[in-house]
């Protein structure tokens, strides 16, 4: 195989698991973001100097930090608009690792279909020469022959 081929096929190796990277990256924000909805957590000390309880996010009824009450340590520790930037965040992410993936995988693709094209071609030409190269000798025989 060419050598240029080989460059070719393992740049495309390397954007596609560069996108493998990114989509590892998109599923890690995605799990960061579940985790601040769904897991309950403490809220350091305040005032009073102890640790508080809170529910998660996902399951309470109570409002946010912008719009709760005035002392709500549990609300003002997690608001939605912070995780809903980590969730925002994973979307750009996961479309350029979708991106790379194709274009990665798509490109290694064609290429070596491009590989067993020229490959058929070669053993097409090769066939018909071996077929003239038979007519010609059979030519010969006849001429031999008279």
């Amino acid at each position: 195989m060419h050598p240029e081929v080989e460059k070719f096929r393992e740049r495309n190796v390397r954007t596609r698991d560069m996108g493998f990277g990114l989509a590892v990256i998109a599923v890690l924000l995605w799990v960061w973001c579940g985790v601040l909805l769904a897991m309950p957590y403490e809220v350091g000390p305040g005032f009073s100097g102890s640790t508080r309880k809170c529910e998660a996010r996902l399951l309470t009824d109570e409002g946010t930090a912008n719009v709760g009450r005035i002392q709500a340590p549990c609300a003002d520790e997690r608001d939605w608009p912070k995780v809903l930037a980590v969730l925002g965040l994973s979307v750009p992410v996961s479309v350029a690792a979708c991106a790379l993936i194709t274009y990665g995988s798509l490109s290694f693709r064609m290429s070596k279909h491009a590989a067993a094209l020229a490959g058929l071609r070669e053993s097409d030409a090769r066939e018909e020469k071996e077929k003239e190269e038979e007519k010609d000798g059979e030519k010969e025989k006849g001429r031999d022959g008279e």
